[in-house]
């Protein structure tokens, strides 16, 4: 790139240029200009190779010093400390100098700008239209919309979790200002996103649900999942998309959806209640009989007690459930340590299969109400 200008500026400090390869020699000299006796230009002088049976190219710089060759190996990736993380079509991620130093965009192989808030440096092989109008403008210092295209497009050719992972990670510092100006491209973040569900076990989650602590983000660490912290907007572009292996990717509903659909009750014979457990139990016909429900008229063939219980719609376990399809309600064990608590269950959940209404609904409400007022009816006639 810029070979005759580099000649030029050699020229022009002082330093002799030797090329020698088995094809020729060449110097440079000022000599007039073909045609034009009054302009005095610089020539390349070629003259029969002194080393016919040499391999490769040699060349030879006069009058520069050890630390300016130094100096200037620095703008060259090829003797750089710079360690590639993935290569594409259109260039190279590499990391970040091991000195911290600030990020470099190189244009094959040569240094023409520097990030400060970049998370990556860059390779670009495959030049775009205005980088190559960039680049014959200005050799260094290229501006970044001149560049900016040409990182994209590397990014989101990825597919390796040496450069999704970083940059999900980096999504972490959205909140508190941290994050790397390439995590402002949504797009590039979108594919960091789907690149890094198809590497690794991941729920995405937003830093609000994070501090809410949810009892499920606990069960998917359990499960070994890792949870990914991304901003509302980028949670939103996330839902409905697959991974690039075409996997689903999970946030915490998602996570939850497919933890049910695999969910088992471990179901508890009554022979293994202990006393206090069993003395509770024993409250369910009462109960039945106070709320002057019956049973098989509402749709529950069955109460039975489980270990487990699925997630509700806050990520911990539901305390009881009606199930209208298998016409039965299933109650978690840990509610007959209390009799309050059971009879508390045990009534919201025949009040859902009598009134088919929804938790949080006014007909629930106002079923709830009517069934209060039927247990006291009952109760007060019994005194």
């Amino acid at each position: 790139m810029g070979l005759k200008d580099a000649l030029a500026v050699f020229h022009r400090r002082g330093i002799a240029v030797e090329i020698h390869s088995p094809h020729g020699d060449i110097t440079t000299e000022m000599r007039e200009k073909k045609g034009f006796a009054d302009v005095v230009t610089l020539h390349a002088a070629v003259r029969p190779p002194s080393t016919p049976d040499s391999k490769g190219t040699t060349v030879v710089l006069t009058g520069a010093t050890a630390d300016q060759i130094q100096a200037a190996k620095q703008f060259f990736l090829r003797y750089s400390q710079d360690r590639e993380l993935e290569t594409t079509s259109y260039g190279s991620v590499l990391a970040r100098p091991a000195n911290s130093g600030p990020a470099r965009i190189y244009v094959k192989g040569l240094l023409v700008a520097e990030e400060e808030n970049f998370l990556f440096s860059y390779n670009i092989t495959d030049l775009s239209a205005p980088l190559r109008r960039a680049l014959n403008r200005e050799r260094t210092n290229v501006g970044r919309t001149a560049y900016t295209e040409r990182v994209k497009a590397i990014l989101k050719k990825c597919v390796s979790p040496a450069v999704a992972g970083p940059l999900a990670d980096d999504l972490a510092g959205y909140a508190r200002g941290t994050m790397h100006d390439e995590l402002e491209w949504k797009d590039v973040t979108v594919h960091a996103c789907r690149v890094l569900a198809a590497n690794e076990r991941v729920v995405f989650v937003t830093s609000y649900e994070l501090e809410a602590g949810s009892p499920q983000l606990q069960y998917a660490k359990e499960e070994g999942y890792r949870l990914v912290v991304v901003p509302e907007d980028i949670r939103y572009r996330l839902n409905g998309l697959t991974d690039v292996d075409g996997g689903p990717m999970l946030d915490l509903d998602q996570y939850r959806a497919a933890w049910n659909d695999s969910f088992e009750f471990r179901f508890v014979d009554p022979r293994e209640f202990t006393p206090q457990e069993a003395a509770v139990f024993q409250l369910t016909q009462p109960t039945i009989a106070l709320a002057n429900l019956r049973p098989a008229a509402i749709g529950v063939n069955e109460i039975l007690i489980s270990e487990t219980m699925r997630l509700g719609e806050l990520g911990d376990q539901t305390i009881g459930i009606y199930e209208r399809e298998h016409r039965r309600i299933v109650i978690r064990r840990d509610q007959l340590a209390n009799p309050v608590d059971y009879c508390a269950t045990l009534l919201h959940e025949l009040t859902h299969a009598a009134s088919g209404a929804t938790d949080g609904s006014l007909d629930f409400e106002a079923a709830l109400s009517h069934r209060l007022g039927v247990i006291a009816a009952n109760a007060l006639r019994g005194q």
